[in-house]
């Protein structure tokens, strides 16, 4: 390196609504943290509403490309009035907002490996270098009748996941491209390269079109999750014949040096010449890196419920499910996976049921939790205001009675809904983790919470007893950008080191906290209960599907 005594590592986060820089030392210590947020610097601008544009067509959000590129002009000027010294950047990487895609035009390579440094970056590329002016994210909903091409084309939902991952998803980027190549078959012609949101950024700073990452590719419902290639028959659903040569080489893993950065950056901002770029990924994955090491899952307790499991090194893959995600890990391929279920009522369900039922308050909620004990006397309660995602479609509020082979309820005790709704939504995790891991996989050593609710220690008890782990709090608040920010320096780090991501880590992960211990006696009890919440919740799919179609 060029003259750095004292490197920094930078971790860019484009997510729906802003992009976030987390700057990194040698010690994961954060340095610095600035932002745009798309709908106060640039909203007017770009006429966006949390960082997104709703239609014109049924179910279709995208946002402009155009901000995106102008957000990271805004950064770096943001970035030097704070005083960071550029030139002390060792290493850029990051993540991009998952399933977003970006369309190239065949003038763009030309455009970025020219960019002047009188300009900015927003004048010499806009709009010459991009064919599709706005980008589908993981909002839009517009590709079911793709998603259903694709579905019977490799035959059904399970073998597709079997090959991708995922069954098709209308946010997936596969079924996102074949929509607009049917749609627009002018502009998908003229498209000379696609990126995702994750490797659209790092091509910016490097003057070339970057390779896309493994673990954001795994959102595609294009690449072979186990093998980490393009799946030939995928793309040519999808894409036909030129799919492969706009989505270039073969997704790369993360940790890669993929070059240094365009004299651009070195002579317009300062940055040294010296200085990396590493692949980007997507912002799940990026979380997992920031909180988690392989053996360690991550609970979002946030509007929607998340749950990541970093699946450690197995002789065997995971299995492949319909109602869940397997992406593979950003720093461990083939060989490591990240696990995903999403469930869409999570904060908004608890919110209900604490207003309801325990007069709009967390303390009275609370309270009832811990006035009842593990199994809530033989009650359970399942809450879906929102159509679920698990189990899916359905809609409405169920409740049953466990000690009498699962006889259906009309009601429960009022005292008994807070801790109803808690033991249904995360025994619905537990009951599937099991299937999710593979056989004589190690146990599990953390449960990492964040999320609004992930402040509640009665919550964080309650996921201690059912999940049998220890709970962590994380002090990192932007965990997807410092998942950047540690990729960043792995990539450095690996320049002149061999070893894994955890050598580099130590297998610690900075600010972590414990806050909630299992209970082996409460452990036991929902273990033990566990086959009743199963037949209870296949009475629910049975009564409360209907409901929601």
């Amino acid at each position: 390196m060029t003259n750095i005594t004292k490197p920094l590592y930078l971790g860019l986060d484009l997510s729906t609504q802003q992009l976030k820089a987390i700057l990194i030392n040698d010690d994961l210590e954060v340095q610095h943290e600035i932002a745009v947020h798309f709908d106060r610097d640039l909203g007017e601008t770009y006429g966006v509403t949390n960082g997104a544009v709703q239609g014109p067509d049924e179910g279709e959000v995208t946002s402009p490309v155009a901000m995106w590129v102008e957000a990271i002009d805004l950064l770096m000027q943001r970035l030097k009035h704070a005083g960071v010294d550029l030139g002390s950047i060792s290493a850029i990487s990051g993540d991009g907002q998952q399933h977003g895609s970006v369309y190239w035009s065949k003038e763009a390579e030309n455009l970025l490996n020219e960019l002047d440094s009188s300009k900015s970056v927003l004048e010499q590329l806009f709009p010459a270098a991009f064919t599709f002016q706005k980008s589908p994210i993981w909002q839009d909903s517009s590709t079911t009748k793709q998603c259903r091409e694709l579905e019977a084309a490799v035959g059904g939902a399970q073998a597709l996941a079997d090959l991708s991952g995922s069954k098709a998803y209308e946010r997936f980027t596969g079924n996102q491209i074949a929509r607009l190549r049917q749609k627009n078959p002018e502009l998908y012609g003229a498209t000379a390269r696609i990126s995702l949101v994750s490797s659209f950024i790092p091509s910016v700073f490097l003057g070339t079109i970057a390779p896309i990452e493994i673990s954001d590719a795994s959102g595609m419902n294009l690449m072979d999750v186990l093998t980490c290639k393009w799946d030939e028959k995928l793309l040519d659903i999808c894409g036909g014949s030129t799919l492969r040569e706009k989505l270039g080489p073969e997704p790369v893993a993360g940790g890669l040096a993929l070059g240094k950065v365009h004299s651009y950056w070195v002579t317009k901002w300062g940055f040294n010449p010296e200085c990396i770029v590493a692949p980007f990924t997507g912002d799940n994955p990026a979380s997992v890196i920031a909180v988690s090491a392989p053996g360690d899952a991550l609970l979002s307790l946030g509007t929607s419920t998340t749950f990541l499991l970093s699946v450690p090194p197995a002789t065997k893959p995971p299995k492949r499910f319909t109602n869940s995600h397997l992406l593979t890990h950003p720093t461990d391929p083939p060989r490591a996976f990240i696990a995903m279920l999403c469930y869409k009522n999570g904060a908004l369900a608890r919110e209900q049921v604490r207003d309801k039922y325990a007069q709009a308050d967390w303390d009275r909620f609370n309270e009832h939790v811990n006035s009842t004990p593990a199994g809530n006397n033989g009650y359970l309660g399942f809450y879906f205001p929102l159509p679920e995602i698990i189990p899916p479609n359905v809609l409405g509020n169920f409740f049953y009675s466990t000690d009498l082979a699962g006889r259906e309820l009309d009601v429960i005790p009022t005292n008994a809904h807070p801790r109803a709704i808690l033991e249904s939504q995360l025994l619905s995790i537990k009951s599937r983790l099991a299937k999710m891991l593979p056989p004589n996989s190690p146990p599990l050593q953390r449960l990492v919470v964040t999320g609004g609710s992930s402040t509640n220690q009665t919550i964080r008890q309650v996921a201690a007893d059912i999940f049998g782990m220890k709970v962590f709090v994380s002090t990192t608040k932007e965990s997807a950008a410092t998942g950047g920010a540690l990729l960043a320096k792995w990539a450095r780090w690996k320049l002149s080191n061999q070893g894994s991501f955890e050598d580099m880590t130590g297998g610690q992960m900075p600010g972590m906290t414990c806050v909630a211990e299992p209970r082996p006696d409460t452990v036991k009890v929902y273990n033990q209960l566990l086959e009743a919440y199963d037949a209870c919740e296949q009475q629910v799919i049975q009564k409360g599907r209907g409901s929601a179609e």
